[in-house]
């Protein structure tokens, strides 16, 4: 057989391994861009939650736009809110003192 004849029947394994390599390394890149945004997407959820409890705490201080209003970002509404709280604590000890009252 000729040298040319056998050069070209020789196996082609380099190609495929190189194509192998490259379907990996991009199999591998889109998977960490995935998990990438996986984690991104997580991160703005809890971050919408707190903000979400946040704004519940403060009585919905915080608007749809997630901006706060003045008042509560100069501290007007806090005290008041405070006070509100100390209010319904002292009405629920009464209850319990009352619950405790009777035979």
């Amino acid at each position: 057989m000729p040298e040319t004849q056998r050069q070209s029947a020789a196996p082609t394994g380099a190609p495929i391994l190189t194509s192998t390599l490259l379907g990996a390394l991009a199999g591998a890149g889109g998977l960490a861009w995935w998990l990438w945004r996986q984690s991104q997407r997580r991160q703005l959820a809890e971050r919408e939650r707190r903000l979400l409890r946040l704004s519940r705490f403060q009585g919905g201080a915080i608007s749809d736009s997630g901006v706060q209003p003045e008042a509560t970002l100069k501290g007007d509404a806090l005290p008041e809110r405070v006070h509100q709280l100390n209010q319904a604590i002292e009405e629920v000890r009464r209850q319990l003192e009352a619950l405790e009252a009777q035979p």
